[in-house]
């Protein structure tokens, strides 16, 4: 499997952006599908985006639509998470995500690794 590290959350006020990374390692080779999800406290984790191999698909959570981008580069094994226009209810901790099916899936149980976490606080 592929090992995930997340980094770039931190603490932004409420209309900044801040782009998060998640960086890939070991099983690279193979084709994988990356996710991001959040959790807030309290709260269910929820999917936030994610994209195929070659970056020609991507999806989005109906709450991040227009204001989140996806993105990867499989020559560093790094995906990003731009997110502009953050809101307090944005304030979760984030987590990127990896599965090796072709189809793109958007829930959780289908994520084969995960990283850790980084923290994304937004404040009003």
């Amino acid at each position: 499997q592929v090992q995930l590290v997340e980094s770039g959350g931190g603490l932004v006020q409420a209309g900044g952006s801040l782009r998060l990374s998640c960086v890939g390692s070991g099983r690279t080779r193979s084709s994988y599908v990356m996710g991001w999800f959040r959790q807030a406290p309290g709260k269910e984790r929820e999917f936030v985006a994610a994209i195929s191999w070659s970056g020609s698909s991507t999806y989005y959570a109906d709450s991040v639509k227009g204001r989140f981008t996806i993105s990867r580069d499989n020559i560093k094994n790094t995906g990003y998470l731009q997110m502009n226009s953050l809101n307090p209810e944005d304030t979760a901790v984030y987590y990127c995500a990896a599965h090796y099916r072709i189809v793109v899936y958007t829930t959780a149980g289908a994520y084969d690794s995960w990283g850790r976490g980084t923290q994304v606080t937004v404040s009003s």
